[in-house]
Parts: structure tokens; C-alpha cells; sequence
């Protein structure tokens, strides 16, 4: 997924020298309903211009017919995808038009849980409003063929893949131009590349990925008494950073002989050696703990599903773990249980979207805890900006020992408040399954004089979340209470 904007056509381009089987080119005209309205109106460029040039830049490198080009972004009619498809995309997406055909009013208030018409909610009430069929989405999209095959037939254009490209088919019509936009040139986005006729202008290539010779087919051999018998395996490895979603095969072959139940703790334990690349851990199935002596790329244990995952630095590392960048961003989303323990800092983005897993981390970039909806993370060192943003669940304790994260949180969901005895026992139990998989010294010391070092832990609350918990507990232990009569 790329964002529309200038020079999108070179990222495009190594991205598909990455055997990337799809690129998205994202457009700025649309956008979460939890986005801040000020970003809806005026951050991002049109999906038309990012669209051109990625489509022309990978022509011009015979790269196109490697790759399905897709484009979103205020897709709404047939017309919308006829001039997509001109412009290089052959596949579309649509989703703010398709929550309105389900009964979308346009609140945006997809993130606070209480969507009138049942569409972005959880509570009970609120969803026997919902009205939506999937018969509405049917029709929506017959009409929107019905659209596209009629322009089609009026270009004579007989299949969608002959339109891909064919910018000679789109004219300027002036009269509907502002007069302020009739200066401007609109020869760059209707050029069309002068390339041989071998040169494909839409995906007509199986690529190889090479999977066969991935690190996890090595992994599922060596762990075949794992899966056969359940026999706790232990392994020692290296890995590079070209060894790319570790563990995802191996938790393919767990889920499939034991279903999501996984196998008992630790059954597969691999510890690794050097640096990982992208995604390692990715969907890592219950049953199996990586270990990693080293450091690795974006997206570390993305879509954790009750794996355990452990990081540490070399033991010959020239830094100080808890000043320096060990895990890169975006890791963990999406994970809906398992565990974590990062001695160091992560980058930006850390738990966006956590649902359900236990980490600890040394520090982390911007934008961390966002939109989290369930787990508990234990930071012990420094969060970036609008820490906790549209985090509707779930918990984090912060170790704040300057007193300044007020300034880095994002307050607009949450509550900041002292830990209590439930969370206290919480974050000593973390930290010191922290101390013992990763021998962190920071963990230790805070251990050590832990009953001091506890009163600078920030709980961050969120305020829906904890009305829900009050609730359920009021619901279990119901009380008799006096009551007068004046």
C-alpha cells in the first residue's frame, strides 16, 4: 500500500522489484471515519495523479506486467473505475460507498463504539440497529458493471484489459475547468509510455517467490517430532535480514494439525542468531517461542496469535539496550494474543491495533498503543508523540521517570491514573518474565527497588473500556443496599 504523492512511481518500482504481487496506490480523498476531519479535507493528493505515474513508471521499466495495480480512495461509480483502469489500475477499491449502501450515515464516530445505525460498534443495543443486507452490496455493484461495461461499449473497448493504459481514450473537457484550473498542463498524467509491444501494460505474470527455500521449510522439518508427537524441540539458528515472515509457515503446520488451541508452551522453542528481516514472528501460532539474540526490521509479530516472541541485543553489543532502536515499526499489529518481551526500543507505532497480547518494551517511537483495543503493554522507558490515539481497550502502564508523559499522550480516549493493587501485581509479573527471558538490567533495577520504582508507573485507561470493565464487575457482585425512604 502507497500513498499518493510525488515520486510514488520509484517506490512502486522497487516494490515490485521486491516480488510485491500487488500495489496499492492510496488516494487522500477518503479515510478512516477516526481520522481528524481537518486530515480528511486536506491531507493526501488524489488518487489520479499517484496512479499515472506509477502505472507509467512501471511500463517504462517492464516491471507492470509483473504486478496487479490497485487504487482506493472515493471510488463511487463506474466511471470512477473506467478512468482508473485508463490510468493503469485493473482493480479497485471501494468502502466508505459500500458502508453507506449498508446504512452509513457519516458520523465518524467509527472509533468511540457508539455508532447510531450498528455498523462500527460492540454494544449490543446499538447493533440490532444495523439494517444492512448483503443483497444491497450486490446491487450496488451491478450497477457500478452496468456503468462501466456501458462507457466500455461506447469506447468499444470489448474487455477491461484493453482499457488498462489506453490514456488516449480520456479527454479535457474545458467547460467544467475553473478558470484558475484551465492554465494548468495535464500532459503528465495522460502520457502514455513508448515501449515495445512485449512490454506488458497489465499483470500477465506468475512471479516466483521462491518459498521452497525459505528459512521456515527448514524450520517445519527440524520440528517434525513437534508435530507428530507433540515432543518439546529446541533449535539454534542464524538469520538474516533476507529471511523475511519467520515463523508464519511453521504456524501454518500448527494450526493445521491442532487447530487454533496450538501446542502446549514452548513445545517449539528456536532461538536465532543475527538479523531478522521483515514480519518475523508474523501470525506466530501458540505453542511456539522465538527467540532472537540480535535485532530485526518492521512488523515484528504481526497478527501474533499466542506465540511468545523474545529480543535482545548481542551480547557483545557496544550500546546501552534502552537507549537504542532494536525493533523497527509497526510491530505487533493486528495481534490478538501471546507474548512479547523487547529488551531496547521499538520504533514508531508500536501495539497499533493490539487486541489481546502481553508485551514489555524499553521504549518506543510515535503513535504507539494506537487504536488498541485489548492486552497490556508495559513501556519502561520513553513513548514518542500521540502516544495511545484511539486506543478504545486494553492497557498500558508507563514507566515515567521524568514526569513528562502527560505532553506524549493523546488524552482524547483515555484516563491516566496510579496503578492499583490488580495492576501493580500486573506489571512485577511482567517485569520479571521480562528479566528472566531477556536479562534486562533496567528490569532488574526496577525489580530491586520496586517499591519505590512502582510509584512511577502511569496507568492508561481507557475511558470506554473502563465503563465496560465497572460494569461487568457490578454485574458479577451484585449488592443490597439500604436505602430510606425520604
Amino acid at each position: 500500500k502507497l500513498v499518493s504523492e510525488v515520486g510514488v512511481g520509484t517506490i512502486a518500482a522497487g516494490v515490485a522489484k521486491g516480488h510485491a504481487d500487488v500495489i496499492l496506490i492510496s488516494g487522500g480523498d477518503r479515510g478512516t471515519g477516526a481520522s481528524p476531519l481537518s486530515s480528511i479535507k486536506h491531507a493526501g493528493l488524489p488518487w489520479e495523479l499517484g496512479l499515472s505515474e506509477t502505472h507509467q513508471t512501471l511500463v517504462l521499466n517492464d516491471l507492470r506486467s509483473r504486478v496487479r495495480l490497485q487504487v482506493d480512495g472515493k471510488m463511487l461509480t463506474g466511471r470512477d473505475v473506467v478512468i482508473a483502469g485508463i490510468l493503469g489500475a485493473e482493480e479497485f477499491g471501494f468502502a466508505t460507498a459500500v458502508l453507506i449502501v449498508l446504512g452509513c450515515v457519516m458520523l465518524r464516530h467509527c472509533h468511540l463504539n457508539n455508532c447510531s445505525v450498528g455498523i462500527a460498534t460492540q454494544e449490543e443495543c446499538l447493533r440490532k440497529r444495523f439494517s444492512g443486507r448483503p443483497e444491497y452490496i450486490e446491487n450496488y455493484f451491478r450497477f457500478i458493471a452496468e456503468e462501466a461495461r456501458a462507457i466500455m461499449a461506447g469506447l468499444g473497448i470489448k474487455e477491461f484489459r484493453g482499457l488498462i493504459g489506453r490514456t488516449e481514450l480520456l479527454e479535457i473537457n474545458e467547460s467544467i475547468l475553473h478558470p484558475k484550473a484551465k492554465a494548468l498542463n495535464f500532459s503528465k498524467i495522460l502520457y502514455k509510455p513508448n515501449v515495445k509491444k512485449e512490454v506488458g501494460l497489465y499483470c500477465s505474470q506468475t512471479q516466483d517467490h521462491g518459498i521452497d527455500n525459505v528459512l521456515d521449510v527448514d524450520l517445519i522439518r527440524l520440528a517434525k517430532e513437534a508435530f507428530e508427537k507433540k515432543t518439546p524441540v529446541k533449535l539454534e539458528l542464524p538469520i538474516k535480514n533476507s529471511n523475511r515472515a519467520v515463523g508464519a509457515m511453521l504456524s501454518n503446520k500448527v494450526i493445521k494439525a491442532y487447530g487454533e488451541q496450538g501446542l502446549p508452551e514452548d513445545t517449539i522453542h528456536i532461538k536465532f542468531k543475527g538479523n531478522a528481516g521483515q514480519s518475523l514472528g508474523a501470525f506466530l501460532a501458540k505453542g511456539i517461542t522465538l527467540e532472537l539474540e540480535g535485532d530485526a526490521n518492521d512488523y515484528v509479530g504481526k497478527g501474533l496469535s499466542g506465540g511468545k516472541i523474545i529480543i535482545y541485543p548481542c551480547e557483545n553489543a557496544g550500546f546501552v539496550p534502552e537507549e537504542n532502536i532494536i525493533i523497527g515499526n509497526t510491530t505487533f499489529y493486528g495481534a490478538t494474543s501471546g507474548e512479547a518481551y523487547i529488551r531496547g526500543v521499538a520504533g514508531e507505532r508500536f501495539c497499533i491495533r493490539n487486541s489481546g497480547i502481553y508485551a514489555v518494551v524499553e521504549g518506543i517511537g510515535d503513535h504507539g498503543c494506537e487504536y488498541m483495543t485489548g492486552g497490556y503493554v508495559v513501556i519502561l522507558g520513553k513513548t514518542g508523540k500521540n502516544f495511545a490515539a484511539g486506543m478504545s481497550g486494553g492497557i498500558a502502564y508507563v514507566y515515567d521517570e521524568k514526569r513528562d508523559f502527560s505532553l506524549y499522550c493523546n488524552k482524547e480516549m483515555v484516563e491516566l491514573e496510579n496503578l492499583n493493587q490488580e495492576d501493580i501485581n500486573t506489571v512485577y509479573n511482567l517485569l520479571s518474565k521480562h528479566k528472566q527471558y531477556t536479562k534486562s538490567k533496567k528490569a532488574e533495577k526496577i525489580l530491586i527497588g520496586f517499591e519505590e520504582e512502582k510509584k512511577k508507573f502511569i496507568k492508561v485507561m481507557p475511558k470506554e473500556y473502563k465503563r465496560i470493565l465497572e460494569g461487568r464487575r457490578l454485574a458479577e457482585k451484585p449488592e443490597l443496599v439500604e436505602v430510606s425512604d425520604g
